[in-house]
């Protein structure tokens, strides 16, 4: 992954970019699973989420933003697919990654589904140190209804997210940027989403040095 390492972003913050790239090459470790909100680590530390539709690429785009193989699966074992999992970033730790269990799961039980919006909810609602909630959608399939629901969750708790199309080497690319366009256009709609959405690949590297970067500036904010 030495390619994604040297990349900086056209308009990126160069020292910002910079300290980002050494941070993610840095050390970052799984902490916890928090099935429910009293299992959440101390608010002591600013928090950056990802959420998205199941099978959207979370895990992968995790493990390329970090330079890691294998960093999203430690958490992910039977049982644990609907709790939030925490990873501790830098040494002395810096801030935490969030990854949040994904939503859209049509076929789960009524109890499940339940039981993910009150997490949910309860951890947009009440989490200070939440700093910005990352969203990712399949370039493959764009907004769908279901990534418009979490939206307008968002909104009403009022977090700060910005959208991340992954996939992106999937398509071609006039439809990316059809995609791309109509992505940014929804995301104008909304008061907490963030005017720009950056397009990534985790299997080719395509803005991953973006995506460290916004990650960093949107905890120093």
């Amino acid at each position: 992954m030495s390619d994604i390492d040297t990349d900086i972003e056209p308009g990126a913050d160069p020292e910002r970019a910079e300290r980002a790239r050494k941070l993610f090459s840095g050390p970052i470790a799984f902490l916890k699973s928090a099935p429910t909100l009293e299992y959440l680590p101390a608010p002591s530390m600013p928090e950056i989420a990802f959420a998205g539709r199941s099978n959207v690429g979370k895990s992968s785009l995790l493990n390329a933003l970090t330079n890691r193989n294998s960093l999203a699966r430690t958490s992910v074992t039977p049982g644990r697919t609907q709790e939030l999992n925490y990873f501790d970033v830098g040494e002395p730790l810096i801030f935490r990654l969030v990854d949040m269990p994904g939503y859209g799961f049509a076929k789960a039980p009524k109890d499940v589904v339940k039981k993910w919006r009150y997490l949910i909810n309860d951890y947009l609602r009440g989490r200070a140190v939440l700093k910005r909630t990352l969203v990712l959608i399949d370039s493959r399939h764009g907004m769908k209804d279901v990534d418009r629901e979490f939206l307008e969750m968002l909104d009403v708790a009022a977090v700060s997210y910005r959208i991340v199309l992954t996939k992106a080497d999937k398509i071609k690319a006039s439809e990316l940027a059809a995609v791309h366009a109509a992505t940014e256009a929804e995301a104008r709609k909304h008061a907490a989403a963030h005017p720009e959405v950056i397009v990534t690949s985790s299997e080719k590297g395509l803005g991953i040095a973006e995506l460290r970067t916004a990650v960093l500036e949107a905890v120093e904010i």
